[in-house]
């Protein structure tokens, strides 16, 4: 007869101790996405199709787009591009006026924390990145809109050793189980930290109000929140 095994035994057996331990290794880390590199210098993203949204021709060179909207779409508008301050980088990309702020993280700069397709709708939180320091729905904002403004996501929150503490404590309380939800709670809670220091349970939970977790995870933030809270201001 088959042994049965538990929900959290199976997550036991399949290493989420582990994840624990390392914080960021195979687990909390690849959820929130890849660590990005923090450099000074502009970079030109071009490895990416672009495609007229008139008439379905595609390129990869946006010069070459410009050039085919002169010929064939005079009248229409051109897709944009724009510069963008991504967790302290600069990215050049080439941008269609509809674009979203999440569809342009994914395809244009190849994030994939807060950049997962989820609703779409704005409606589960899922895709919150911070704008100018405040919680923004990146699905429903677009991308044009965000130039001149700095844009954090929950790669460049990871990669910053300041919040090491949330990372850890996320994955110690096993706040992260399927992972869909968890890189825009995950930035929630940075704006979270840094607007009340030592937040309350009913602040946190105020806070983290729209974003929607399939697992029911949301006391497992608030324990995580709250010891990162007090170890950051601790300087641990």
């Amino acid at each position: 007869m088959a042994q049965k095994v538990s929900r959290r035994d199976f997550f036991k057996v399949g290493g989420m101790a582990g994840v624990a331990a390392s914080a960021v290794g195979l687990g909390i880390g690849s959820i929130l996405g890849a660590p990005a590199e923090a450099r000074a210098e502009t970079i030109t993203v071009t490895d990416f199709v672009y495609t007229c949204p008139l008439c379905g021709r595609q390129t990869t060179d946006y010069d070459a787009l410009v050039k085919h909207f002169e010929e064939e779409h005079p009248e229409a508008a051109v897709p944009e591009c724009a510069t963008l301050a991504i967790n302290g980088t600069e990215f050049k990309v080439q941008v269609e006026p509809h674009w979203t702020l999440r569809e342009t993280l994914l395809k244009a700069v190849g994030l994939t924390g807060n950049a997962k397709e989820m609703c779409d709708r704005g409606g589960c939180g899922s895709c919150t990145v911070l704008i100018d320091g405040v919680p923004a729905l990146s699905c429903t904002t677009l991308a044009v809109e965000c130039q001149g403004k700095q844009i954090e996501t929950s790669e460049g929150i990871a990669a910053d050793e300041r919040w090491r503490p949330l990372v850890e404590a996320y994955a110690k309380h096993d706040a992260a189980q399927c992972g869909y939800c968890t890189p825009g709670q995950f930035t929630v809670a940075k704006y979270i930290i840094e607007k009340y220091g030592q937040p309350t349970e009913e602040q946190i939970r105020a806070e983290l109000s729209g974003n929607i977790c399939r697992c029911g995870t949301y006391s497992r933030h608030v324990q995580a929140i709250q010891e990162a809270a007090a170890a950051i201001e601790g300087g641990n």
